[in-house]
């Protein structure tokens, strides 16, 4: 039972881990043992990150690559197997957002959300699941949002591309499970972070999510650690195709 969510000797790529939500992961999956591979689109910035992880202790190296970019993704997966014995753990976190009401929504900016939040899933978890087949083992977690099931004023296209992101979770699942992968997803509700900033400045938009979730309160990205740790280790073992979502119980409430 000790063992049960033991990352030990993990080795966990998270993409967009130089900050925001995807750096908190990668902290709290370095706490519970894993060895992480830090995404960033730039060498500098995932070594930043990589030189804060070590200086508190932790294993991790830095994966630089542009997610958007196929080619890229290809070269740098094949080098990260190459040299580090295989990924056991992907998890797919980087993420855009923009806002703007629909008649009006920019054709450049829904390119840009579809490329990141949804083209970059499928195909980095395309070129990373090729080699976890090869081994019959692996877990994919892809972290979606409340607009995957649930749409909100200006951002129509991220909730598209979030709603595509729950149905390649379930759609991997299907044809991964075979082969001893877990594909799951993690659905977070609204938390503190650099993309919410201009909600949670906002006291009307405060006090709207604090009367429409149970819990009463803005989530803290600290919460989102439990799930990652449980969905990574071999307590998710026989857990494929979910999408756990951590909202304080919005996603309940009607």
């Amino acid at each position: 039972m000790n063992n049960l969510f033991s990352l030990d000797n993990k080795k966990i790529l998270i993409t967009g881990a130089s900050r925001g939500i995807g750096f908190l992961l990668a902290r709290g999956l370095a706490q519970y043992g894993a060895h992480i591979l830090v995404n960033a689109t730039t060498q500098e910035n995932a070594q930043r990150a990589v030189e804060t992880l070590r200086r508190e202790g932790f294993r991790a190296d830095a994966a630089a690559f542009d997610v958007t970019d196929s080619q890229a993704i290809h070269a740098a997966i094949e080098r990260i197997e190459a040299e580090s014995g295989g990924i056991d753990v992907l998890i797919n976190n980087a993420g855009i957002q923009r806002r703007h009401p629909f008649t009006e929504f920019p054709e450049k900016d829904w390119d840009d959300i579809i490329a990141v939040n949804q083209k970059a899933v499928f195909i980095v978890s395309q070129t990373v699941a090729r080699h976890m087949v090869q081994r019959q083992s692996g877990k994919i977690i892809n972290i979606g949002s409340m607009q995957s099931e649930l749409g909100r004023d200006t951002i129509t296209p991220y909730a598209a591309s979030k709603g595509a992101v729950k149905m390649l979770t379930r759609g991997m699942c299907v044809e991964l499970a075979r082969y001893n992968i877990q594909v799951n997803g993690i659905a977070p509700g609204y938390f503190k972070t650099e993309m919410t900033q201009v909600l949670a400045d906002n006291p009307e938009f405060t006090a709207w999510l604090t009367k429409r979730t149970p819990a009463a309160r803005w989530g803290d990205p600290q919460e989102l650690i439990g799930a990652a740790v449980f969905l990574s280790s071999q307590a998710s073992d026989f857990v494929n195709g979910q999408l756990l979502f951590v909202d304080g119980g919005m996603s309940a409430a009607v």
